[in-house]
């Protein structure tokens, strides 16, 4: 099985220093970043969902078995709540087959003050094309249920196990990939601090407990300030390869 480690978006000028030497250019991040890592999770699609000419120039920036995490937009997980998901579903297919052989899961971050719909989350799934691997992250606690999971199960859907202040850590897994989104241990933000070398060794742990349930594993760090999250996605590397 596969696994990957990154972060969540990669253009940053506080990791010049840390990942970009001073004075590159940032058109050059990404093919920086690219040596380094084999998966990047693209967050800008959330806010503002890109031309497909973006995608594929990303396609021809990414060397051969990199993955790129697609995050999808807040018009269909925010405005709509994956109502009607289908005036968003031929744009996502779009972009997402623009990035060919480099294209990874789509994130579906749902909001905080969405409650658990299990018909609507069903629904959305049931219109996804099945080539597009979906992981869902679920941030009103009404969602964490059996039930639930049962939904993303059936359709091969991963559930995004989370860490982070004020969400839960439900190591479960409902698809062949898990899905890992580490936003940071400070207890009061999300967002920021550092893992410690504990906390590294811990969910070296779980990844090769996952691993050998035959499934493919990625993990994004989103503690982006400081470049905290370069740094604990190099230190997670290497408690997997202790």
């Amino acid at each position: 099985m596969t696994i990957r480690i990154g972060t969540s978006g990669w253009s940053y000028n506080h990791w010049v220093g840390v990942l970009y030497e001073r004075g590159l250019a940032p058109a050059r991040r990404l093919e920086r970043y690219a040596a380094e890592f084999d998966t990047v999770e693209l967050n800008g699609s959330f806010y503002r969902w890109p031309p497909d000419a973006w995608f594929e120039r990303w396609r021809d920036q990414l060397p051969p078995g990199f993955l790129m995490a697609v995050k999808a937009a807040r018009g269909l997980t925010h405005a709509r709540r994956l109502s009607s998901p289908e005036i968003w579903v031929e744009r996502l297919h779009r972009g997402w087959s623009a990035l060919g052989d480099r294209a990874g899961p789509l994130l579906v971050q749902l909001p905080p003050t969405m409650e658990r719909d299990d018909a609507r989350l069903d629904h959305f799934l049931d219109v996804m094309p099945a080539a597009i691997p979906v992981a869902v992250e679920f941030r009103h606690p009404s969602w964490n249920d059996p039930g639930a999971f049962a939904v993303l199960e059936r359709h091969g859907a991963a559930y995004v196990v989370m860490s982070g202040a004020g969400l839960p850590c439900l190591l479960t897994a409902t698809a062949r990939f898990v899905y890992v989104r580490l936003h940071g241990p400070d207890p009061g933000a999300l967002y920021g601090g550092s893992y410690s070398p504990e906390d590294l060794r811990w969910w070296a742990d779980r990844i090769r407990e996952w691993d050998g349930q035959g499934r493919d594993v990625l993990v994004y760090f989103n503690n982006d300030l400081g470049g905290n999250a370069v740094r604990n996605a190099r230190d997670l590397r290497a408690a997997l390869a202790a």
